[in-house]
């Protein structure tokens, strides 16, 4: 890649990740498209999105981490059901064609942005709920499920977890978004990109832009959420997620 490509990619990946850190997800929704405008095949640009991905995490990680640590019984639910998950949809190949897949996924991503602003109060302060045994079972499960999409698919499964930890879990926008920022975009992708690298292949010398772009972009899309508030939190993760739905069903 020449310098004025990797201008772009650097660009590409600090836009995308400061709105993925700010609204709980969606930076494949920018940055995987032009992976592949600039001529990545499709499974080499998803091996190296997932990689470049986990800086997101990685950036929004020093950023949360500095006001709040996060609840370790909570972090090892999402870490236990979601890992074997994203390894498993990283593995198998769907039983549906891909563009099925894509609108299904597009018309359930924009479903969540239309509950939450059905839902005014929804996430604008923290209720634990569902912490009993049974409680983290039915959610893990759900997580499971989630961690198989973020796998094998490849915009939009960060938005789900921030929206069930908040559902489900009573978490606040805020603190649903630095959960999923820190174990998903670290840990669910690290391993996504792990298990996609060893099965395919990472263009590794498109990293280092996307990987400043997503280190820079992840802390300051974090700072963001952190001054804005839930309101304003939650305004946008209903944006985002109406976008990166109606991408999914265009195609």
């Amino acid at each position: 890649m020449n310098g004025t490509d990797q201008l772009i990619l650097f660009l590409v990946s600090l836009v995308a990740n400061v709105f993925s850190a700010f609204s709980g997800g969606g930076a494949g929704l920018i940055q995987l498209p032009v992976l592949i405008f600039l001529g990545l095949p499709f499974a080499i640009a998803l091996a190296t999105h997932k990689v470049a991905s986990v800086a997101l995490g990685i950036g929004a990680t020093v950023r949360h981490l500095r006001e709040e640590p996060l609840e370790r019984r909570l972090a090892l639910t999402i870490l236990a059901f979601g890992l074997p998950g994203v390894v498993l949809g990283a593995n198998i190949i769907l039983g549906v064609p891909e563009r099925m897949a894509e609108i299904a996924l597009g018309l359930l991503t924009a479903g969540l942005g239309v509950y939450s602003w059905l839902h005014p109060s929804l996430g604008q302060a923290a209720v634990p709920v569902n912490r009993t045994r049974q409680g983290k079972l039915l959610g893990g499960l759900v997580l499971f499920a989630v961690g198989v999409l973020n796998g094998s698919l490849t915009s939009g499964t960060g938005l789900f977890v921030t929206l069930w930890l908040v559902r489900w879990f009573g978490l606040d926008y805020r603190r649903a978004i630095a959960y999923t920022l820190i174990l998903v975009g670290v840990f669910w992708n690290g391993s996504g990109a792990l298990t996609l690298g060893i099965l395919g292949e990472i263009r590794w010398s498109w990293l280092p832009a996307l990987l400043l772009g997503s280190l820079l972009g992840g802390y300051l899309g974090a700072h963001l959420a952190i001054r804005s508030g839930n309101r304003w939190i939650k305004r946008a993760f209903e944006i985002v997620t109406l976008l990166v739905g109606v991408k999914l069903i265009v195609g």
